[in-house]
C-alpha cells in the first residue's frame, strides 16, 4: 500500500493524521468508495462496521485488515458527519485530496458503494468485497488473505 498512498496522509475517524505506510503495512486493505447521501452506502456501512469490528476486536491476534474510506460526499463536513455517525474506526483519504479521483479511475469506480480489496501493491484481490461480505460474512476474509501475499499468523 506504500505505492498506492505514497507521499500522502490518511485521517482517522477522530481527525488525526496517519502515516499510511505504518497503518497499512502487511495488511489486506479494503478501499471503501462511499458517501453519506447514498442510501445503498448507508445500508451497507453498518455491515462493514460489524465485519471490521469482528475481525479486529474479536479475533486474537487481530486480523491484518484495514479499511480506507474514499469519500464521494459533497463537503468535508458531510464526510466528517458520515464518518462519525456510521463508520468503524477505520482510515480515510482526506476530503480535499484530489487523489480520490485518480483512485476512482484506477479501480474503475462507476457506482457506489464499492469495496475493493487490494494487496500491498495495490493490485486487486476482488472488487466484489461488498457482495462477498453480504454473502459469506467473515469467511471471505480467509480468501482475501490467501490472495494478499502477506506474512500472516492468523486464523478465523
Amino acid at each position: 500500500m506504500v505505492d498506492v498512498f505514497s507521499g500522502r496522509l490518511l485521517v482517522s475517524k477522530d481527525g488525526r493524521s496517519v502515516d499510511p505506510e505504518e497503518a497499512l503495512q502487511n495488511k489486506v486493505v479494503g478501499l471503501y468508495f462511499s458517501a453519506g447521501w447514498c442510501s445503498p452506502c448507508r445500508d451497507f456501512t453498518p455491515a462493514l462496521c460489524d465485519f471490521y469490528t469482528e475481525l479486529l476486536e474479536e479475533t486474537q491476534p487481530p486480523a491484518p485488515f484495514e479499511v480506507v474510506f474514499i469519500s464521494s460526499d459533497r463537503s468535508a463536513e458531510e464526510m466528517a458527519g458520515y464518518m462519525r455517525a456510521m463508520h468503524g474506526d477505520w482510515l480515510a483519504l482526506p476530503f480535499h485530496d484530489p487523489y480520490k479521483h485518480d483512485l476512482k479511475k484506477k479501480y474503475n469506480i462507476t457506482a457506489i458503494p464499492k469495496l475493493v480489496i487490494v494487496k500491498q501493491t495495490g493490485e486487486v484481490i476482488t472488487d466484489k468485497g461488498r457482495k462477498q461480505i453480504r454473502d459469506k460474512g467473515l469467511s471471505c476474509f480467509r480468501n482475501w488473505l490467501e490472495g494478499a501475499d502477506i506474512f500472516q499468523n492468523f486464523s478465523i
